[in-house]
């Protein structure tokens, strides 16, 4: 497939399912270690959780800087300009949340001091002082918006199924095989 005909490059595709897999992980890992008892099992999920969180942060900006340098090839041109404007909106908001969830959690477990070592190699510094008030206020909205998170990853993978199966057009396969 000549690039010029590739609607997403094959680092896009890799950025992409990257993220898709680790955000997914971050959810459910977010849903079990909330919902558990406190202990040793519990504490190794908040640092997986809060190790992944920093990732998830630094793949954000490279796909968001990749994203602008690199833009996609546009939608179809048979698909109603309400329905790319969702599609674009929904990108966008996606994006704004990859690197927006991440600093509130930073921001949170900072306010509460506990250590964010990522991945036992070093720690992140924290970047507020300690406010066990503003901690958690900061983890509700964090809690929130891993919620919304959720739902924009459902309705991102629902409608791309939807194009797949339902519309059978090639907009799923513009994130699988580039076209």
């Amino acid at each position: 497939m000549h690039q010029a005909s590739v609607a997403y490059t094959p680092i896009a595709r890799i950025l992409h399912w990257i993220t898709a897999l680790l955000v997914i992980g971050l959810i459910v890992v977010g849903i079990v270690m909330g919902n558990m008892a406190s202990g040793p099992l519990q504490d190794r999920l908040y640092n997986l959780h809060r190790s992944t969180g920093a990732l998830v942060l630094v793949l954000a900006i490279i796909r968001l800087g990749y994203r602008l340098t690199h833009p996609p090839l546009p939608l179809p041109a048979h698909m109603p300009a309400s329905r790319r404007l969702a599609a674009e909106s929904m990108h966008w908001c996606l994006y704004i949340l990859l690197i927006v969830q991440p600093l509130v959690g930073w921001a949170a477990t900072s306010a509460y001091r506990a250590p964010i070592i990522v991945y036992r190699l070093f720690e992140l510094p924290p970047i507020l002082p300690v406010n066990q008030p503003l901690s958690e206020q900061l983890f509700f909205v964090h809690r929130g918006l891993g919620f919304v998170l959720a739902a924009l990853v459902l309705g991102h993978a629902g409608a791309a199924l939807h194009h797949h199966f339902v519309q059978r057009d090639r907009v799923l396969m513009r994130m699988v095989s580039g076209g």
